[in-house]
């Protein structure tokens, strides 16, 4: 099978490809010779982003042994033209890819930073032989894991320069800072830019400014368009927001978690809510301005959840209930997190506090309104270990819900 790598620039799948398998497939006694490495973003393989020239250049050293080859080509999108993004099935990547997979000497392996290119059409691209191994930003628990100390001053540390593995190598805040500033300008958006021939810049920037300053607000395109004319004074028509929206998550910057009737069983086609993949990185791109901690924290919750392979969608329930005037009214209320992993299925509100009765019964009344036995789970910043209440409402702390994997099953 083609193994895929996806996710976000710099957030360590060359170093996963070229370095950690590298040296394992070394220390299993494969020879230097038989692994194959192609970085079509490196100005040194620029030829290669010709599909025909790729393909000679790897059958070349393919035809000359039967040994088995390994194949690493990374950030494979450079090898995609213009031209065929509108019909990602069909390109002349994917079919060199699959005649490739006809030689008995070939195991590929390719990485890219483009989800609709490579993660939505895999398996029908590559007729049943293809596999995705999706790459995120370090969850909180790894990058506890390697820098230790206080939990909380670690989280702390996280919430603010994010969990890309590049920041690590830093220990000046302002290192920090400039590092995570820098990918935006040097890096993601001139990957967008190039590959999308976008003609309105400033557009995406604000766009992006937009998202980053109102992450798990609901939005959607109309309202961003709107927002850009009344705030900034930019003209823009709704539909080049949507496409830009479009490319932001491709990129793997923000990802977008819809709505979901829960009594209605039904999706809403919007508004929907956008999170960043990272968080430091959200942080550098307003220069550190908005710290609201209970946004960063249900950001937080939402990464960790897709990580972890959850899907991820915002929940509505639709309640009515008569007024003192005796009419019914209706209401929609707002369940953070629907998250479904084979047969598993939760509900999860995200509160950074619940100190009074008003703000627990506020979190607990969506749950109260559902007629099934899922869990229903509320993630707080506090130090109480997990425990139920007497309506089948769990409370978790949520550095423990971050360190402990099986804390949603604790109870």
């Amino acid at each position: 099978m083609v193994k895929v790598i996806i996710g976000l620039r710099r957030s360590g799948k060359s170093y996963l490809l070229f370095n950690l398998y590298h040296d394992y497939l070394i220390s299993t006694g494969v020879k230097e010779e038989q692994i194959i490495g192609i970085a079509l973003d490196d100005i040194h393989f620029t030829q290669y982003r010709d599909v025909s020239k790729l393909n000679s250049y790897i059958r070349a050293k393919l035809e000359s042994s039967s040994q088995m080859h390994y194949v690493f080509i990374d950030e494979v999108q450079y090898a995609i033209k213009r031209s065929e993004m509108d019909n990602t099935i069909t390109t002349e990547l994917y079919d060199m890819l699959n005649g490739l997979m006809r030689l008995k000497n070939a195991d590929i392996y390719v990485t890219g930073s483009n989800s609709k290119m490579l993660s939505n059409d895999v398996l029908t691209s590559f007729r049943g032989r293809g596999d995705t191994v999706e790459i995120w930003p370090l969850s909180f628990k790894e990058f506890y894991d390697y820098i230790g100390g206080d939990k909380e001053d670690a989280y702390e540390q996280y919430a603010l320069f994010g969990g890309l593995p590049g920041v690590l190598r830093y220990s000046e805040p302002e290192d920090k800072v400039g590092y995570l500033q820098n990918l935006f300008t040097e890096i993601y958006f001139k990957d967008i830019i190039e590959r999308y021939k976008i003609t309105l810049p400033d557009v995406l920037e604000q766009i992006t400014d937009e998202l980053c300053s109102s992450i798990g607000s609901l939005t959607n395109a109309n309202r961003l368009a709107n927002a850009l004319s009344s705030a900034r004074g930019t003209k823009v028509n709704s539909n080049t927001v949507s496409s830009y929206l479009g490319y932001l998550c491709d990129s793997f910057l923000f990802n977008c978690a819809k709505r979901y009737d829960v009594k209605g069983k039904k999706y809403f086609s919007y508004p929907s809510k956008y999170y960043c993949v990272d968080l430091g990185l959200r942080n550098a791109r307003l220069n550190f301005r908005q710290q609201e901690e209970s946004h960063i924290m249900e950001n937080i919750i939402f990464n960790n959840l897709i990580s972890r392979g959850f899907a991820v969608d915002v929940g509505v329930v639709t309640v009515h209930a008569k007024q003192d005037d005796q009419k019914i009214c209706q209401s929609n209320l707002e369940i953070d997190f629907i998250i479904n992993k084979g047969m598993k299925k939760y509900y999860i509100q995200s509160a950074l506090r619940m100190d009074t009765p008003d703000k627990r019964q506020q979190e607990e009344r969506p749950f109260l309104e559902l007629n099934d036995f899922f869990r229903k789970i509320i993630i707080t910043k506090t130090r109480m270990k997990p425990w139920v209440n007497e309506k089948g409402v769990i409370t978790i702390g949520l550095l423990d819900f971050l360190l402990d994997e099986s804390a949603l099953d604790a109870l």
